[in-house]
């Protein structure tokens, strides 16, 4: 694990994948600001049938892809790492016309990147029309939640909170 990286725990891990369900078969799962990739690496052995994680980071991209290594995960294809800026990763998966049925996105702490987040989530179409998005922050931050976006539930797990919201088609 490369310094200064916040991994999500395994508590927290599992909290996501209790929100999502277990079984993520025939699902598309989009994983922003990737980190260690430990969600995007856990929806690929849950069954999501394509993942997509996207990490700007030099050092946690290689990180990324030495942990598929040990796995037996074979980027390309159906399971894929983006080495690039998220938000540039998201113009250009809309350009492409990609389209998640699950976005789970936990940007770097302390930066207010959720709001800007979810505005290019609902600007750019790469969402189903019922698509869940998850989103992890540190307990201090606010969620400012889209007019275009119903709050399903929200915990919190010591520092970090975690709202799972579904896109609403309006």
């Amino acid at each position: 694990m490369p310094a200064g990286i916040r991994p999500t725990q395994n508590v927290l891990r599992a909290a996501i994948f209790d929100l999502l369900g277990h079984d993520l078969s025939s699902l598309s799962f989009l994983d922003l600001f990737a980190g260690s990739g430990a969600v995007g690496l856990e929806a690929i052995s849950r069954g999501a049938d394509e993942v997509v994680m996207v990490e700007h980071n030099d050092l946690n991209a290689k990180t990324i892809r030495e942990n598929g290594e040990l796995l037996g995960i074979d980027f390309g294809g159906n399971f894929s790492l983006i080495h690039a800026d998220a938000f540039s990763s998201v113009k250009r998966l809309s350009e492409e016309q990609r389209r998640f049925d699950i976005v789970f996105f936990d940007p770097p702490y302390g930066r207010k990147l959720a709001k800007k987040t979810l505005k290019l989530l609902t600007l750019r179409d790469i969402l189903h029309p019922q698509s869940l998005v998850l989103v992890q922050l540190e307990a201090s931050e606010k969620l400012e939640v889209p007019e275009n976006f119903t709050v399903v539930t929200q915990r919190r797990y010591g520092s970090s909170y975690l709202t799972l919201l579904q896109r609403v088609v309006i």
